[in-house]
């Protein structure tokens, strides 16, 4: 049975290298990283840039090699980067790294819970980045591998979106990370500006909400950004595999949904 679920691969997180070799963080590591995922089926890549010490950063001098790198190497699908307090903690250091790039990604994950998301989001829209506006549901929204301090209580972040007064379905996706695989908090959701909805779960939470992502036709997030092992427990090698496994379950939800129908 064809797939239909769209899966953006997160292809390094928060992780470090004590996560493991399956963590994708010099340039060339996040190339081939990329590389494989999208041989496997991904339809996006998100992106932490990380300078040669390890850190996260948002500073041009980072971010942009490391676009033309994954560009370079024939990746086409769209590129995404995280644009969070893990890699500026400041909210005016943010702004002002946003508005220094010089390469630009296609898409940036601005935090919801944290503060000056608004005119974060505002500042990217304006150089022609789409945003995906991620909020937490079900939880605090912050485990393994979320950005450091990512903490509020998710009626909060919700709250300060659904306050956002811009709206632009076709530069604007409402990420949600789901604590738990909880249909009733996706069916919550339908009342929300019309925008594109991409969910996503870490750790404990991620196949689960994969499959729910699934059943539901919304798009989907994967990658040892978020998880480290397979549907059966095996560690994963890559996010190649992942994005495998992922497009695996899919189908499986799939057919299942449609032969209980």
């Amino acid at each position: 049975m064809a797939v239909s679920l769209s899966v953006s691969v997160s292809l390094n997180g928060g992780r470090a290298a004590a996560d493991g070799g399956a963590v994708p963080l010099s340039p060339p590591d996040v190339v081939e990283s990329a590389l494989g995922a999208v041989a496997a089926g991904a339809g996006e890549v998100l992106v932490h840039p990380r300078t040669p010490c390890g850190r996260e950063s948002l500073s041009p001098r980072v971010v942009g090699p490391l676009l033309e790198a994954v560009r370079g190497a024939g990746v086409s699908v769209p590129l995404s980067v995280s644009a969070g307090i893990g890699a500026e903690p400041d909210p005016a250091g943010r702004l002002e790294r946003v508005r220094s790039w010089t390469v630009l990604p296609d898409r940036a994950v601005v935090h919801f819970a944290e503060p000056g998301a608004e005119e974060l989001a505002e500042a990217l829209l304006a150089r022609g980045v789409a945003v995906d506006a991620m909020v937490p549901l079900g939880g605090e929204g912050a485990g393994p591998g979320a950005e450091a301090g990512a903490v509020e209580p998710a009626p909060g972040a919700l709250a300060r979106f659904l306050a956002w007064p811009v709206r632009d379905p076709g530069r604007i996706r409402l990420a949600v990370e789901l604590a738990v695989a909880d249909p009733a908090l996706v069916a919550g959701l339908r009342w929300l500006p019309p925008v594109p909805l991409l969910l996503f779960g870490r750790e404990a939470a991620a196949w689960p909400v994969l499959r729910l992502a699934a059943r539901c036709g919304a798009g989907a997030r994967i990658g040892v950004g978020d998880v480290l092992h397979l549907p059966d427990g095996r560690p994963a090698r890559s996010n190649a595999e992942l994005v495998s496994a992922a497009l695996e379950a899919a189908g499986t939800e799939t057919a299942a949904t449609t032969s209980s129908r």
